[in-house]
């Protein structure tokens, strides 16, 4: 990414990209709706803001986009709030179906038992979800805008037929450190101060999935770089894996370069910052990556439509086949 004024540049053109991509999507299916579910995260709320602008784009009414935010076992009051918040302002249609008494129920169904906070104690909240979106879409003659990105896909960190699936991904070829600059850009330049205060309090929170109950004071205790590494880290291999093609040794040189006893402060407008890493953590989360992005495969290989914002993308129908 350019620093200064280049990266408004940039950041203006990929919404534009983005916000042009939906409003086709919207004329050539007749939607009459829109509907996304709503975290309080990055990713959903770069979503969300691209879902109102394209409202604006075609004068419809930002009320055609419904948003539903949807409590789980493992929601915060920090998250909610904003999600709750960044809705109100932006004044979009506004849905809370909390979803804790429908998965106990299918605990009960397949004999899970609700204090085995396992993999399929994750995944079911996930897939209760995306089930509530697209039954929600059908009712309104709408469909389903989903919210997972590049660097998601490429670790294989959504969960299947889940936060995987909508009728059309618009973030899914933007990586996570993208996302957080878009945000931050919409938030310095083109919304109201009330919309402002909350995506930048977005911006500040740590990225979690959020399906495993925070501590007694209400922390978040899954933190999704905690698990699968940091994702400027993530981001800079897939940019040398996927549109240079370079080996893991050469990526894992040209990191060290880049982030060893090396912190780069206001480099842009803004002020993102990069951290310092030793050798043996760029090394791991490269493993990683290496790892996951071939083992999880699968879940690409039957992504919904999105559009393609830069140089690569992931989809099974374009760059990747």
């Amino acid at each position: 990414m350019p620093g200064g004024q280049q990266l408004n540049e940039r950041c203006e053109e990929i919404f534009s990209i983005q916000t042009s991509a939906l409003a086709k999507r919207i004329v050539h299916t007749g939607a009459r709706s829109i509907v996304i579910g709503i975290s309080g995260g990055l990713d959903s709320t770069l979503a969300l803001l691209v879902c109102v602008k394209t409202m604006d784009l075609l004068k419809r009414p930002r009320k055609e986009v419904i948003g539903i935010t949807m409590p789980g076992f493992g929601t915060t009051d920090r998250t909610y709030h904003n999600a709750m918040a960044l809705m109100k302002s932006l004044d979009i249609t506004i849905k809370e179906i909390s979803i804790k008494e429908a998965c106990i129920r299918h605990f009960l169904d397949i004999g899970h038992d609700l204090n085995n906070h396992d993999v399929t104690y994750e995944n079911c909240q996930a897939r209760e979800r995306t089930q509530i979106l697209m039954d929600v879409a059908n009712q309104c003659n709408g469909f389903v805008v989903g919210t997972g990105d590049l660097s998601e896909l490429a670790l294989g960190w959504c969960t299947y037929n889940a936060d995987h699936m909508s009728m059309y991904g618009v973030n899914s070829s933007i990586p996570k450190t993208l996302v957080k600059h878009l945000v931050k850009w919409v938030a310095l330049t083109s919304v109201d101060k009330d919309s402002k205060a909350t995506l930048l309090d977005i911006i500040e929170t740590p990225i979690s999935p959020e399906l495993i109950p925070a501590d007694i004071d209400g922390t978040i205790l899954q933190k999704t770089e905690d698990l699968v590494g940091p994702y400027e880290l993530h981001d800079f291999f897939l940019y040398h894996f996927l549109r240079l093609g370079f080996r893991p040794a050469k990526i894992l040189y040209l990191a060290e370069q880049a982030f060893i006893k090396q912190t780069y402060t206001e480099t842009t407008e803004l002020g993102m910052e990069v951290g310092n890493y030793d050798e043996e953590i760029i090394k791991k989360w490269l493993r990683t990556l290496c790892r996951r992005f071939f083992t999880q495969q699968f879940k690409r290989s039957c992504l919904p439509d999105g559009p393609k914002i830069g140089s690569v993308s992931l989809s099974p129908r374009g760059d990747w086949r």
